[in-house]
């Protein structure tokens, strides 16, 4: 790489790094907003709670690398245009074309680590952080709902891994689960067993509901078996599905793996099935990390045209093209897995506009 090549990477790469710094901070801000302030208040252990924050970085990074490029691309080339050594570089017979190879292979780069942290790090760090939540309702069941009744006014239900549902009537000082009901299912058929208990609480690490003053119910074709009354016992349940998140229920398709959404994909297309939040899952995965560099063409393409037509691109015009790209991502998102817009268009139709805006600043240039 020649010198003119490796001065302008030198200007971007530091203002790349603060960038992405600060747009993580913001990204995991804005997805825990909901969610941080009702958990500690209602008790969480904070570190739990900075163990969440600690899981939604690798998401944050992957989605904050290409916005943090183009916002570094802006800001660094207007800072040698400002300072006229874009200048002296044309002077010295340098072409402001050259400006793109650096930065496309800077873009390049980023493509491939923000695809590698989306498809190695972030599916196995939302399996963690939903462990984690699960951690949380088990040191203290208070955090899953404000005395145990949510703001609809509806009783609280976990499941856990042996398809039970554990229905929680209220939550108490101290994590006490009043009015319990445990009710074993079968796919397709009345359930099997149910158990109620006036009290009970979650024991933590050992993942055992402890109930007091209950009762035991076996059916057998949905008609009593057997009839059980009790003062104490305890129930082991497995994996108790408590998502704090209002989405509650699975994770979201973007976070499947690849090859695992690639076959769901395949499957819904073969048998003609709808569902537009796994298809724009799917392109999302491509077209998120290619943004990069459909940013950094579109950066230095703005870059040469206002360096040409004697404008200065500052600090407000950079988080203003930011938040424009972003505004525009998220909407096309929205759009795509409410099924308005094909996923395919849901998802490249930010880096279109993009390269296509890019493309016509380049050629406007050129008519100078």
């Amino acid at each position: 790489m020649k010198l003119f090549e490796r001065y302008v990477l030198a200007e971007i790469l530091p203002l790349l790094l603060g960038a992405l710094a600060a747009v993580i901070v913001l990204l995991v801000l804005a997805a825990l907003q909901e969610v941080i302030a009702p958990l500690l208040a209602k008790g969480a252990d904070p570190v739990l709670v900075a163990r969440v924050l600690a899981l939604n970085v690798p998401e944050a990074a992957a989605r904050a690398l290409p916005i943090a490029l183009m916002f570094a691309t802006l800001l660094g080339l207007s800072r040698l245009s400002a300072d006229s050594e874009l200048k002296g570089a044309l002077a010295a017979g340098i072409p402001a074309t050259r400006l793109l190879w650096p930065v496309l292979a800077l873009g390049l780069g980023v493509t491939v680590l923000a695809f590698a942290l989306g498809e190695g790090l972030v599916p196995r760090a939302k399996v963690q952080e939903r462990k984690v939540k699960q951690e949380i309702v088990f040191d203290n069941p208070r955090v899953i709902g404000l005395d145990g009744v949510g703001a609809d006014g509806q009783r609280i239900v976990l499941r856990d891994a042996l398809d039970r549902a554990i229905s929680v009537g209220k939550i108490g000082p101290g994590g006490e689960l009043e009015d319990l009901r445990i009710v074993t299912m079968q796919p397709g058929l009345p359930p099997r067993e149910v158990i109620t208990a006036a009290s009970g609480r979650l024991q933590a690490g050992s993942n055992v509901l402890e109930l007091r003053d209950g009762r035991r119910i076996t059916y057998q074709d949905a008609r009593p078996v057997t009839i059980l009354t009790f003062k104490t016992g305890s129930l082991p349940v497995q994996d108790v599905q408590a998502d704090l998140d209002a989405g509650g229920g699975e994770l979201k398709p973007i976070y499947t793996p690849l090859r695992e959404l690639w076959a769901r994909t395949a499957m819904y297309r073969a048998q003609g099935v709808r569902s537009p939040a796994d298809f724009t899952a799917l392109h999302r995965k491509f077209a998120e990390p290619l943004a990069a560099l459909a940013l950094a063409f579109f950066a230095v393409s703005l870059a040469v045209f206002t360096f040409r037509s004697g404008r200065d691109l500052g600090l407000v015009w950079a988080l203003l093209l930011t938040f424009a790209y972003y505004a525009t991502w998220s909407v096309f998102r929205v759009m795509g897995e409410n099924g308005a817009v094909s996923g395919v268009v849901a998802a490249y139709a930010p880096d279109l506009i993009a390269v296509v805006a890019g493309a016509a600043l380049l050629w406007r240039t050129g008519r100078r």
